[in-house]
């Protein structure tokens, strides 16, 4: 939905569309131009009659190498707007991916935060009725409610959240009719470490980002080139025919006639000319060195969250249980007070916020990563025609 409805997609689509256009162009000559005269007319009688008159044609031919570098640099802005398309499509799937992994965990921690909010609630109910009963004193309330307070702040940036999750997956996929329809699917629980195996030799060069560095390189290669053949005038050539003055004769004439380059009226082209070559160079390298940077950053917290993942998963979540199952046996048996319940239910519902919290980022860190690799689970094609599916 998001490649076929996006807003920012169907934009870069029109570039290239619009990229397309000034390529034809640019290969096109100027038409030719009709010219009428009427010349040696009589001042003393004998009207139109008795003039010179003459229909001819003049076409203006570029200087030789201009249009065929032209052409070369429509296409080079050509193929510089399907690398962009290509990139937008690509960085469209990741943050698409993105948005639908934060409304899932956006859910899963309200529903958890909820949870705690019912622990803490009912942890401060139980200390209000002690201390009325005058079994606890007054700040056993006070420290009971504390965390009832922290719980539904809590709760309610969690509800921040999806909202804004939601509306960020709406937007992204160009369909705000869906905002509220409810989505099925599952975070992953483990890393894809074969992503980490594909190191940037083997992505970086091809990734849409470098490919589009390197296209712009050569495009104002090509308009330099373009520029240094600016001086050089074009020729333009003219052919007529009619009659001599008091219809003695027909005549053709042919002229030919070109500027005269005595001052070079094309530095400032080239001196911008020379200069985007330079930022071309310099935006490539800046480019490849963004891309290694991010890819460090990923793979980094790919690992990170993986082996959080895992420990959560392997050792605090089961604990977290394993202690609250012995406190509700140690409660029904009363070894273990209320609030020791309490204290041990809000540490697990707590351990649960966190673990979800560490699957996000984990979700959130391989999708960035398979952006890289170009690994988008959908195909990313530059033609605006391909109608690819999303794997979700």
């Amino acid at each position: 939905m998001a490649l076929e409805n996006n807003p920012e997609l169907r934009v870069s689509i029109g570039r290239v569309d619009a990229a397309a256009g000034r390529a034809y162009q640019a290969k096109l000559w100027t038409n030719p131009e009709l010219a009428l005269s009427a010349e040696d007319l009589p001042m003393g009688g004998g009207g139109f009659s008795n003039a010179k008159k003459l229909v001819g044609v003049t076409q203006s031919v570029p200087f030789p190498g201009k249009k065929k570098l032209d052409r070369q640099v429509g296409a080079a802005g050509v193929r510089a707007s399907e690398t962009e398309l290509s990139l937008r499509r690509l960085e469209l799937v990741r943050d698409v991916k993105t948005a639908f992994y934060q409304v899932l965990a956006a859910d899963r921690l309200t529903e958890a935060a909820g949870e705690l909010v019912k622990v803490a609630d009912s942890s401060a109910d139980t200390a209000r009725k002690r201390v009325v009963a005058g079994a606890a004193p007054d700040q056993e309330q006070l420290r009971a409610e504390i965390p009832l307070e922290q719980a539904r702040t809590g709760l309610a940036g969690f509800e921040r959240e999806r909202v804004t999750a939601r509306q960020t997956l709406t937007m992204l996929l160009g369909r705000s009719d869906l905002a509220d329809t409810p989505l099925s699917g599952a975070l992953a629980e483990s890393a894809n470490l074969a992503l980490l195996e594909q190191g940037p030799s083997q992505w970086l060069s091809r990734h849409p980002s470098v490919v589009a560095a390197r296209t712009s390189r050569e495009r104002a290669g090509l308009e330099l080139r373009r520029a240094r053949l600016e001086p050089y005038p074009d020729v333009k050539f003219g052919v007529s025919a009619g009659e001599e003055a008091g219809r003695e004769g027909s005549i053709v004439q042919f002229g030919i006639s070109l500027p005269l380059p005595i001052i070079d009226r094309s530095k400032g082209r080239k001196q911008e000319a020379r200069a985007n070559v330079d930022i071309a160079e310099a935006d490539s390298v800046a480019i490849e060195q963004r891309l290694l940077r991010a890819w460090g950053t990923a793979s980094r917290r790919l690992r990170t969250a993986d082996g959080q993942v895992a420990s959560y998963r392997e050792r605090i979540l089961p604990k977290a249980n394993e202690a609250l199952r012995l406190v509700q046996r140690g409660f029904e048996e009363g070894k273990f007070g209320f609030i020791d319940l309490l204290d041990t239910q809000r540490t697990a519902a707590e351990a649960r916020l966190a673990y979800l919290q560490k699957l996000l980022e984990l979700n959130v860190a391989q999708a960035d990563l398979e952006a890289l690799v170009g690994q988008p689970d959908v195909d990313v094609k530059t033609t605006s025609s391909s109608q690819p599916a999303t794997k979700h």
